[in-house]
Order: C-alpha cells, then sequence, then structure tokens
C-alpha cells in the first residue's frame, strides 16, 4: 500500500507531503484543485514518461518520492533478481526530472531504469480511470479477470512452459525441414568435393616433402657433377685432401718421442681423417642412390599438380587447410544424411507437447467455464443494485482455431442493459456509465480473489449519484477490507463511506497558484460533505444530513 507521498516543484505543487492510511479512503475537492496534477505526480514513479514541461516555472527539477508497503506482494525474489535492496515495510521510489529533459529513477536508493519503474509499479498500484475503462471491451483484459477469479495459476504456469518448448520444438523442427530440403540440392556437389578430396589421400607434411623432391629430381646432373667433384677433392689418389691428411697423421705420430706436443696434434688430425674419409663414403652414397628418373620426377609433378589445383579451387593455402576442408565436408554429409532420423524425432516430440498442451488447454478451459458461471451471477448481483435491474452478462467462451499462450480460448464479455435488448460485446453497447459500473463489480470480485495492488479510482462515480452512488460508495468500502482503495470523488455519499478524507485545495495570491493537499478531521469532513451535498451555500440541514452519512454503518 501507498504509506507517503511527497511531490516538489510539479506544476501548481511547491511542496506536499501527505501520508496515505490503508483501507477505503476518498481524495475530494473542486474540479480543478489538483487531484489529477498529484495523480500525474504519482504516475511518474510507475514508470510513466516525463515531460518538462511538468516542472513548476522557474524551478530547475521536480521531485516525486513515494513509500510503500509491498510486505504482502511476495516481492523478495523479484528484488533478489535484479539484485536490488529490499525493505518490505519502506519500499521507496522516486524520480526527478530536470528542467533540460534529463530524468533518473530510484528504487531503495539505487538508479534503476524507466522499465523498472513499470514493472514494479504494476505490483504497487492500479489507477482505474475513465481511459481505463476502455480495457473492460480488450479480450486480453477479460481472460486475465476469467483467470484470476479462476485461480488456475499453476496450471497456466505448466501450460506455458509446455507452450513455450511447443513453439521451440517446432522451430528447430521447420528450420531443419528446411535445411535439410536445401542442403538435398547441394548434397551432390557436397558429395563430389568431399570424393575429390578423398581420392586424392592427402598427407599432412606431404606437399613439403614431395617440393623438396621435385627441386632435387629438376637439378640431377648439376648436384651429382658437384657431389663428384667434392668427392675427388677429398679422395683423389694423386692429392686427394685424405690420402695428404694420412700422411700428415704418420707424420705427427713419428714425431712424439721427440716433442710432446705431437700428440694432440695427432689426435685431432686422425679425427679429421676420420670425419673427411667418412664424408667421401656418404657423398659417394649419395652418387649411387641420384639416378635421373624421369618417371619419378613426372610422378612428383603430377602430384603437386592436383595438391596445387585443390588449393586454388578451395582458395585454401596449405594441404592441412584441404584435410580440414575434407573433415568438414564429411561432418556436413554425415548430417544429411542424418535429417531425417532427426526430422522424425523432431516431429514425434512436437506431436507428444501438442498432446499435451491440448490437454492442459482443456484443463484451462474447464477452470474458466467455472469462473465464468461465478462472475456472471455474482456480477449481476452487484452490479443490477447500480441502477440496472434488468442487467444481463454472459462470458462467451470459443475455441480458437489453434492454441496460443493463453489457452485455446477466444473470451468476449456480451452485455446488456435491457431484459429485450439483445446482449451484445460490451465494447459495442455499453455506455461509459455502464462500463465504469460494471468495471467496478469486476475490480470488487477480483479483489476478493486476489492479493492486488492499491487501486485509485478517477471519478469513477461520474454519471451517478443518490442511492446508486451509495452503493458504489459500498462497494469501494467492502474492497478496502482487503486492499487499500482511495476513490477521488464528488459524490458525497461516497466521500462519507471512507475511513479517511483527503481534501485538495489551491490557494491564489498575484504572484502564484499553489495545491495542497491534508487529511481532514472528523468536523472538517462533516464541513466538506455538506458543501458537497449544498448547492452553493453550506446550511444547517446540509450539516446534519453530512452527519448522518458519515455515520451510516459499515455495509457488507
Amino acid at each position: 500500500m501507498l504509506k507517503n507521498l511527497t511531490i516538489k516543484n510539479y506544476a501548481l505543487i511547491s511542496h506536499l507531503e501527505i501520508d496515505f492510511s490503508g483501507g477505503f479512503s476518498v481524495m475530494t475537492g473542486e474540479t480543478g484543485a489538483g487531484k489529477s496534477i498529484i495523480l500525474g505526480a504519482l504516475s511518474l514513479i510507475l514508470g510513466q514518461r516525463a515531460d518538462s514541461k511538468s516542472i513548476k516555472p522557474n524551478e530547475d527539477k521536480c521531485f516525486i518520492e513515494g513509500i510503500f508497503d509491498v510486505s504482502n506482494y511476495d516481492l523478495e525474489s523479484f528484488f533478489a533478481e535484479r539484485d536490488w535492496d529490499y525493505d518490505a515495510e519502506n519500499c521507496i521510489l522516486r524520480r526527478e526530472i530536470w528542467a533540460s529533459g534529463k530524468s533518473r529513477a530510484f528504487i531503495n536508493d539505487q538508479s534503476v531504469g524507466l522499465n523498472d519503474l513499470k514493472d514494479l509499479g504494476v505490483s504497487l498500484i492500479d489507477i482505474h480511470s475513465q481511459h481505463h475503462n476502455l480495457l473492460l471491451g480488450d479480450n486480453k483484459f477479460q481472460l486475465q479477470v476469467l483467470d484470476v477469479l479462476a485461480e488456475n495459476s499453476a496450471i497456466r504456469s505448466e501450460y506455458s512452459a509446455v507452450y513455450k518448448e511447443w513453439k521451440t520444438v517446432f522451430k528447430q523442427w521447420t528450420e531443419l525441414k528446411e535445411k535439410a530440403a536445401l542442403h538435398s540440392t547441394e548434397q551432390d556437389y557436397l558429395h563430389f568435393q568431399y570424393q575429390q578430396l578423398a581420392d586424392a589421400k592427402l598427407k599432412s607434411g606431404e606437399q613439403i616433402e614431395l617440393e623438396d623432391e621435385q627441386k632435387t629430381l629438376s637439378h640431377l646432373e648439376e648436384i651429382k657433377t658437384g657431389l663428384y667433384a667434392i668427392e675427388n677433392t677429398l679422395s683423389s689418389d694423386e692429392n686427394g685432401i685424405i690420402s695428404n691428411l694420412k700422411e700428415s697423421v704418420n707424420t705427427a705420430q713419428n714425431i712424439r718421442k721427440i716433442f710432446n706436443s705431437a700428440d694432440e696434434i695427432a689426435e685431432r688430425l686422425q679425427s679429421s681423417y676420420l670425419d673427411l674419409k667418412d664424408l667421401s663414403f656418404t657423398i659417394h652414397n649419395y652418387q649411387e642412390k641420384l639416378e635421373l628418373d624421369p618417371e619419378r620426377l613426372q610422378q612428383v609433378n603430377d602430384r603437386l599438380d592436383l595438391i596445387y589445383s585443390l588449393q586454388q579451387k578451395h582458395r585454401a593455402d596449405s594441404i592441412e587447410k584441404l584435410i580440414e576442408l575434407q573433415t568438414d565436408l564429411e561432418v556436413q554429409l554425415n548430417k544429411i544424411a542424418n535429417y531425417d532420423d532427426e526430422i522424425a524425432r523432431l516431429q514425434q516430440e512436437y506431436e507428444n507437447l501438442e498432446n499435451q498442451i491440448i490437454c492442459l488447454a482443456q484443463q484451462l478451459t474447464e477452470t474458466r467455464r467455472k469462473a465464468a458461471e461465478n462472475l456472471e451471477k455474482e456480477l449481476v448481483l452487484r452490479i443490477s443494485v447500480l441502477g440496472m435491474p434488468s442487467l444481463q452478462f454472459q462470458v462467451e467462451i470459443e475455441n480458437k482455431k489453434t492454441p496460443d499462450s493463453t489457452g485455446k480460448d477466444e473470451i468476449q464479455f456480451l452485455f446488456s442493459a435491457n431484459k429485450n435488448t439483445p446482449i451484445k460485446p460490451v465494447a459495442q453497447i455499453a455506455s461509459g456509465g455502464e462500463i465504469s459500473r460494471l468495471m467496478l463489480g469486476i475490480k470488487a470480485l477480483i479483489a476478493g480473489a486476489a492479493a492486488l495492488p492499491s487501486i485509485i479510482f478517477d471519478e469513477i462515480d461520474s454519471g451517478v449519484s443518490g442511492e446508486i452512488a451509495d452503493k458504489m460508495g459500498i462497494i469501494m468500502q467492502n474492497m478496502g477490507a482487503v486492499m487499500q482503495v482511495i476513490a477521488i470523488t464528488h459524490l458525497p455519499q461516497i466521500a462519507a463511506r471512507g475511513e479517511a478524507q483527503y481534501f485538495v485545495y489551491k490557494e491564489e495570491n498575484a504572484d502564484f497558484t499553489e495545491t495542497h493537499i491534508r487529511r481532514l478531521s472528523a468536523e472538517e469532513r462533516v464541513y466538506e460533505i455538506a458543501q458537497m451535498l449544498s448547492a452553493s451555500e453550506v446550511t444547517a440541514e446540509a450539516i446534519e444530513n453530512a452527519r448522518v452519512l458519515l455515520k451510516m454503518p459499515y455495509r457488507v
């Protein structure tokens, strides 16, 4: 419930602060006193968009703050999910709007977005105005009313979860069928690409080896000539390095007895002799193996041409990339081959979920039909006393062709204010005053079935008076037993039913006009209601009538 409202520098308000009580309260005052301004400010902390023109002239910014008791609304998880501080008894919503157009919103002193205020606001206050009455002709609203009265939230939650999964599976199934149809036309081409790579039998590192072999085979004569020259230099009988080195080894060994350092020289010469002799043998073996083989060179060239051709075709810069592409193609072909199995599996899952949806939708329909019977009876009982004794009201429930997120029910509220007039959809036949009374009855029924946010009725009593006004007051008074209800009214019969009365008024002088609000004392209430009863001057009779109205017993 709304505990306190503070407004600064908004429209005609410099500073306004008022505490509200629970139960049924009324707000009264002359037309133009500023009741709509207060509601406009309140709507800002509920997430409505701001207009910098609403800031009081010559002020930099306006400030609106509401303190709520949210202990009955089970909002702990709502706050926890958003990592907000939670204070059940003092939840503070604040809005600051600058003349520059800048706006900031806060919940418990934490900066939040405008949508956050809206999301929380719908759980805190329902401002019911003449415009709000248009909802009564909205099929979605009618369905929400029926579901609240049906108390079917558990079934709706289960249905919603299954429906969401059903839609997801349907999307997967449809997309897979489309993909399968598309890939079936590409399958031959993908298979051709894959087979071409598979037939090539590519091996990692093969290209480098082949390119090295190609260079060798292409320059074989040049290589053999060079190797022969090296071997001849090393092993020639006449002046070869190896034979001369052998003689040097012998000489060093002969002078060891007379030159101690000759041992080291002999060892190093012997090591060099052995290394060069081994190198000469290796070079000789190379020469033996390197034979001109035009056929092998052609094989290498052909193999490299194939690799280069595949790289160019697939825009791959290495043989490893071609092997990777071959693997990818194989995966795609396997997927295509498995499409039929996957499509069949998804179709079966879709059909199973559809059967669950149909079953749950039928359960929803049953709860709604029972609630509809109760709504038809109760609403007629409650509203017929409000000046519509011949009221006819019926809830029409028809099946949709296909289920949607709410089930398979198409809801239509049908209405007639007269016995001899055929019932028709509310939006087509009901007048503004009739819709107001219907909406009041519906809200009263809902209040008894669910924990609703505080509700503010903004002149819902427009167009009624006398006994009917008193009965409307009784309905709102009864609603106040289970929730906070505030009615903005010009009718004394309704004002007298309030447990508390707030008076909105203007003060004018040469420089400015100010809107104020204050809670009336018991005696002040007598005078204000007498003023509402009087056409002009407050008479003694009006005062007495006001006292009588205020002493009327609580009605259920």
